[in-house]
């Protein structure tokens, strides 16, 4: 029979791996550039009512407050079964309408529609991403750092699993974007759940092993997408060698299957071990029984405010915490306001100035960032890209790397060094303030680099902020707390893409007279028309199009302003919240003393 130890330990890690598979299909808010192209065409849009439409589905991200407010409610396969729904209904409403199927809606019967398909991720992304917090407490910033890089990853899993199925169309994209992450929903509300933390440093020891395999495999298939994503620019493939491509792209997304069935095998092993040997069965049984009754002890003594405090406190919760009088720890609500590193209600977040500095921080990469991605379609088209598919897969996977890398990096420095998450978050502004300056000059190679860079960058963002505010806030009330700040998406987008860049386009673009297909022909073939080609092209009737570096350089500008201002801010952010990463991860630190304990009790 399994050691309950050890079924709850496959159980959860069977749950981390449907988590990777949710995650791997979520990143839908992602794909907008993949066919606003074809919406553009379909619907006659001209640039500000598409950006306009890019934040409606972004603003979609503003209601995940109600999902991070109903994760503390609702057990997680319902979370997972109302994004699977809504998102199931959005994005098929909007293949409908590209495959041309339905009459064309109204233009805000389509900031619904794609608000819809918006806010399905963040019904998904909440479900998996507080229900794998809370089981493994002390690996949030590799938790986060590897479902949030599945979620970069999944733009290109679903290109190149729609070229290998379907085709490059749009309508078949979204076909895709409709059915598949409802049936991975649907399979994932079987196996995750909630399940208690790991009691022993021995367990941690196994969950950082299999954090590692699972990384390594991560890594793999980034690797294999992007090397299959620059041989396909290069060279052209077959339908078969796409379908080829497909399979072993499945197979890479199942192997982390070898997690749980390794660990399987192995208490497989010992139970048949231990029964052919009574004697060494009464060892074990009188080793772990003990332990095992203590822990069950504890948390029955516990009240259920301050469970969460005292169980995951090497997870995040200020050192003090578990000093305090017993009285304090065992009476229930403390009338006190909460200090930095304790449970934060969010209006009690919001009464701080370290929950608005991590805020704007966080605004000044990731706004710009969405900006970059949900723009890329045009500013490709601006330079002479007939086909941005590539850069669209740049960004997606090297988002990937900027995830799963400043989650596993910062993972280790907070350890080994106690140094605060958001350092790394400042570096990576660094390099987006370069990388956008990089975009404006519109040089040879500039699209590619800058992709690269954004990705990366953005990535970084997305995996230090998240682990960061449960740290400072704890993970009582994290799936509120999460959407809260997760509301830079849409807000960012309104601000730089939607006011800033469509405005800005359109103001470009007009500066020209509109042309007829015929005289874009003839200015095609004008010695004038290479190198900046400031011209406004398009049929006539359709909405004019800019082409030239200078379409865009004023928003990459002001958008590197942004960075540097939020380098500013991580800096004072970082000096406040020092003190707290010292409490925590120092040498004399809750966690520390925590594993101090649990060696000498082994």
């Amino acid at each position: 029979m399994l050691d309950p130890k050890y079924s709850r330990i496959s159980k959860k890690w069977v749950g981390f791996v449907t988590a990777i598979w949710v995650q791997s299909i979520a990143g839908n808010n992602y794909t907008f550039a993949n066919y606003s192209p074809a919406l553009k065409a379909v619907m006659h849009y001209n640039q500000l009512q598409l950006n306009n439409l890019g934040v409606a589905k972004d603003v979609g991200k503003s209601f995940g407050l109600l999902a991070g407010l109903l994760a503390d409610r609702l057990p997680t396969w319902l979370i997972l079964l109302i994004g699977a729904v809504e998102g199931a209904v959005g994005y098929g409403t909007q293949y409908l309408v590209i495959a041309q199927k339905i009459s064309p809606p109204s233009y805000w019967q389509m900031c619904v529609v794609l608000c819809m398909g918006g806010n399905s991720s963040t019904w998904m992304n909440t479900a998996v991403l507080v229900t794998c917090m809370r089981n493994f407490p002390r690996s949030r910033g590799t938790v986060t750092g590897t479902l949030k890089g599945y979620i970069g990853l999944s733009t290109a899993i679903f290109t190149q699993l729609c070229t290998a199925l379907f085709t490059s169309e749009a309508s078949a994209f979204l076909l895709l974007l409709t059915f598949l992450p409802a049936i991975v929903c649907f399979f994932a509300i079987i196996f995750l759940t909630e399940v208690p933390a790991s009691t022993s440093h021995e367990e941690d020891e196994e969950e950082q092993k299999g954090f590692t395999i699972i990384n390594w495999i991560s890594l793999s298939l980034a690797v294999y997408l992007l090397a299959f994503t620059l041989l396909e620019f290069f060279f052209p493939f077959s339908s078969f060698q796409f379908k080829l491509f497909a399979v072993v792209l499945l197979l890479f997304l199942i192997s982390p299957l070898v997690v749980p069935f390794k660990l399987m095998l192995r208490v497989y092993n010992d139970n048949k071990n231990e029964a052919s040997s009574p004697a060494l069965q009464s060892q074990g049984s009188s080793i772990t029984k003990p332990l095992l009754e203590d822990s069950s002890d504890d948390a029955r003594t516990t009240t259920d405010v301050t469970e969460t405090n005292v169980e995951n406190v090497e997870g995040g919760t200020l050192a003090e915490k578990v000093d305090e009088p017993e009285e304090l720890v065992k009476g229930g609500v403390s009338q006190r306001f909460p200090v930095l590193g304790e449970d934060h209600s969010l209006t009690e977040a919001l009464m701080t100035v370290d929950f608005w500095l991590l805020f704007f921080t966080f605004l000044c990469g990731i706004g710009t960032g969405i900006t970059a991605i949900n723009n890329l379609g045009q500013i490709g088209e601006a330079q002479g890209f007939a086909d941005v598919s590539i850069f669209i897969s740049l960004i997606s996977i090297w988002g990937f790397f900027g995830r799963i890398g400043a989650g596993a990096i910062s993972e280790y420095y907070v350890k080994k060094a106690a140094i605060p998450r958001p350092v790394w978050m400042a570096l990576s502004q660094v390099f987006l303030f370069f990388g956008y300056i990089l975009f404006a000059t519109a040089a040879p190679g500039s699209l590619y680099v800058g992709s690269i860079v954004v990705g990366v960058c953005y990535g970084v963002h997305i995996s230090i902020t998240v682990p960061t505010a449960s740290e400072l806030f704890g993970l009582k009330h994290f799936g509120i707390l999460y959407n809260f700040l997760i509301l830079n998406i849409p807000l960012g987008s309104f601000l730089f893409s939607g006011v800033l860049a469509g405005w800005l386009y359109d103001k470009e673009a007009s500066k020209v007279p509109h042309v007829t297909g015929t005289m874009e022909k003839m200015l095609r073939f004008a010695s004038f028309a290479n190198a900046s080609d400031f011209q406004a092209l398009g049929e006539v009737g359709d909405p004019p199009k800019c082409m030239g570096p200078h379409c865009f350089r004023s928003v990459f500008i002001v958008m590197a302003g942004m960075c540097a201002l939020g380098i500013m801010l991580n800096a004072v952010l970082i000096l406040r919240i020092r003190p707290l990463y010292q409490d925590l991860y120092g040498p004399n630190g809750s966690i520390e003393r925590k594993r101090r304990s649990q060696s000498r009790l082994r």
